[in-house]
This record gives structure tokens, C-alpha cells and sequence, in this order.
């Protein structure tokens, strides 16, 4: 099963950190957001990865080009032009595959100009910009069990300020950043059978969820798995300084592995 990451927005409210590079490659710690997303999914043994690419997709294709290097310490021998290289971990067991799906196209119409890179029965589908806590596999056992054409995990969005309790005017608590107490949206980390791509088109005005998935909920063909845990999401410049806080502190909820 091939695990497809939409990478190619242009992730413009992170202002000035994606003039340079684009939104997947914002780091937490020393890492981009997506190599912290794949991670989680080879965990669970999912090591074969389709990136769809758009803006600055160059630098994502330089990043996995030059990834040994860039990873890991080495000599270079410039009399012969040969080079060593010291791998002090055990080396992620990865295949990317990289695809430039336009500049300006849609979430749908990525996914589909990537249909001949795609396993014939059944793939996974997520972004680029979002980290969670999630059972891979248990999110595919409950896509195989009810036998619809798509899966996506629901979560409660976290809140972007902290949350006051109050009395009589009196503040009894205070939480930073707590859970939604109900609503579910989108959380990415998707499963889906092939026919799903019936639903799309390369057109780059091919949208995913206010398309495909929006006429499959009216046929009945679109189930949530319930995450309850933790999910986030690196949209603004407040994201990313929270997350690398989580990295930094030792409480990155996303780190299985």
C-alpha cells in the first residue's frame, strides 16, 4: 500500500518562512514536518511514499535527492571524488517516489495525476502540514471492515488560545491550547479503495473534499475513524513555534516510533 502526501501548497500564512522553501519542509527540531509525517507512518511499517509536488517542489526533490548527506556525516575525498559516509542511526527504509503535480492545482486533481504510481486496490492519502498520534494500522483494519470506498479520520481540532474558566467573575482554571469538547473535522490520514479516483479528474480545478468526497458522503461511501487522542496541524507561524516547543520539552505526542 503506498502512503501519497499532498505537498504542494503554497502555505502562505506562514508569511516570510515559505518565501524559500515550501510548507512540508518547515522544520520541527531539525526536521521538516514531513519527514516527521512519514515517520510516523513507517512506524506501522508503511515505507513507500508518493509526494505530490507543487510550489517550491524543487526543494522537496533536492531534499530527498541529497537526503544521505544531509542526515548523516561523511567524508569527501577530493582526489578521486569518493565519499564515506558514517551512519550512526539505522537508515529509514524509505521509497519516495516525487511527482510534480502543477503549480496551482487542486487536492483532487493531484491525487489523480498520480493514479499510475498508486498500488491497484487500495492506498493511503494525507498532507503535508499535519502530525498525530494515530494507529496506522487500526485506521486500516477499520477501513477493510466496513468495506466504503474512503476512510478519513475525524479529530477535534485543538483551540488557538487558551481557554479560561470562569465564575461570577472569578477564573477558576486556566488550560493552554485545550481539546474541542465536540465537532470533528478532517484530520488527513486517509485510506481509500481505487474506485475513489473514478471521482477525480487532472483537471487542476479538481477538488478533493468539496468534490470526490463531498457527491461519495451523498452516496453513503464515506466513513470516520474517530481519533479521540492528539492531532495538530502547522498552519500558522503559532503552530510552528508550539510544536517545536512540544519537540523541544519531550511531549511531541506524534513520536511512536
Amino acid at each position: 500500500m503506498k502512503v501519497v502526501i499532498l505537498a504542494g501548497g503554497y502555505g502562505t500564512r506562514l508569511g516570510r518562512r515559505t518565501e524559500l522553501i515550501p510548507k512540508p519542509l518547515v522544520e520541527i527540531g531539525n526536521k521538516p514536518i514531513l519527514w516527521h509525517i512519514m515517520k510516523i507512518y513507517s512506524h506501522y511499517g508503511y515505507n513507500d511514499f508518493i509526494i505530490c509536488l507543487g510550489y517550491r517542489g524543487e526543494v522537496i526533490k533536492d531534499y530527498f535527492y541529497h537526503y544521505e548527506m544531509l542526515t548523516n556525516d561523511f567524508t569527501v575525498d577530493l582526489s578521486n571524488g569518493n565519499i564515506e559516509i558514517y551512519k550512526e542511526n539505522e537508515s529509514d527504509n524509505w521509497k519516495v517516489t516525487l511527482v510534480d503535480t502543477g503549480l496551482n492545482t487542486l487536492k483532487g486533481g493531484r491525487l489523480k495525476r498520480i493514479e499510475k504510481y498508486l498500488d491497484p486496490e487500495m492506498n493511503m492519502l494525507t498532507y503535508g502540514d499535519g502530525v498525530c498520534d494515530i494507529n496506522i494500522n487500526q485506521l486500516v483494519e477499520f477501513h477493510k471492515s466496513h468495506g466504503k470506498l474512503i476512510t478519513i479520520t475525524g479529530v477535534h481540532a485543538p483551540s488557538r488560545f487558551g481557554e479560561l474558566l470562569v465564575e461570577n467573575g472569578k477564573v477558576l482554571s486556566f488550560q493552554e491550547k485545550p481539546q474541542t469538547s465536540s465537532g470533528l473535522i478532517n484530520g488527513g490520514f486517509m485510506v481509500f479503495n481505487n474506485e475513489f479516483l473514478d471521482y477525480l479528474t487532472p483537471d487542476e480545478k479538481c477538488d478533493l473534499e468539496l468534490g470526490a468526497i463531498e457527491e461519495l458522503t451523498n452516496k453513503g461511501e464515506v466513513m470516520v475513524y474517530n481519533h479521540k487522542e492528539n492531532w495538530e496541524c502547522m498552519d500558522t507561524e503559532r503552530d510552528v513555534e508550539h510544536l517545536n516547543y512540544l519537540w523541544m520539552k519531550n511531549k511531541a505526542f506524534w513520536k511512536v516510533w
